[in-house]
């Protein structure tokens, strides 16, 4: 393999990784600050929750995230990522991956329809975002049709939880499941119907956390993948790196 290939596999499997969640998601260290559940014997429909927390991811401009996976999951190479997203699919942040049998850090950036990556040493490299195209495209995140609203409105079988803080805020826990014919456009990869539970504000209805159970295959045992989302619609400017 020339180093050119090497650069670029490890560009789509970064990509892939980074911006692989929007949806989600266990743990980080502001979860261990959230308080135990609530004792609520009037807590409201999921579908009702599930329907409102739609509408309102689809109105969401931008927002940082926070991604965490636990265990060992197939297709998914990535450790940590975190950074800064737009509607429009651009997006700006850090990554912790393992590819080639390492854990590499990485910077990235994506402008349009072009991506700049950043390994631990060297210059960023400026390739299409093309070469990614076929394996998950960054504008799907945040898009109305494809994106974390589209895997709301379809959930099935939501039931919810309890009453909990997330962030210092009043929310709503939703379990249910989500068909992977819209969570793929996200989570690459997925199939059937993949567990997982929303944390819904219950303010403004907006997702403030989202976790997915991924199931074992081959070697990989499986495991969980966390998102969370913070400081939503704040002003964003994400340009090329020079």
């Amino acid at each position: 393999m020339s180093r050119i290939q090497s650069r670029s596999g490890l560009l789509v499997a970064a990509l892939t990784a980074v911006l692989v969640a929007v949806t989600g998601c266990s743990g980080n260290d502001d979860d261990k600050k959230d308080s135990a559940p609530a004792v609520d014997s009037n807590l409201p429909a999921a579908d009702g929750l599930l329907k409102d927390a739609s509408a309102a991811m689809t109105d969401i401009k931008s927002t940082k995230f926070l991604i965490t996976a636990d265990g060992s999951i197939a297709g998914l190479p990535l450790k940590r990522a975190e950074g800064v997203l737009t509607k429009d699919g651009s997006a700006q942040g850090t990554a912790q991956v393992e590819a080639l049998g390492a854990t590499t850090d990485l910077t990235f950036t994506i402008v349009g329809q072009t991506m700049y990556l950043k390994g631990p040493t060297g210059e960023y490299q400026q390739l299409p975002l093309s070469m990614a195209a076929t394996v998950y495209d960054p504008s799907a995140i945040l898009d109305p049709q494809r994106g974390i609203a589209k895997v709301l409105s379809t959930a099935t079988e939501g039931k919810t939880e309890a009453a909990e803080n997330v962030q210092g805020q009043s929310t709503y826990r939703v379990a249910a499941k989500f068909p992977a014919e819209n969570l793929s456009k996200i989570v690459p990869g997925v199939t059937g119907q993949v567990p997982g539970k929303v944390w819904i504000a219950k303010t403004d209805k907006r997702v403030l956390k989202a976790t997915f159970d991924l199931p074992g295959s081959g070697d990989a045992k499986g495991g969980s993948v966390t998102v969370t989302f913070t400081e939503f619609d704040a002003a964003v400017t994400i340009t090329a790196p020079k």
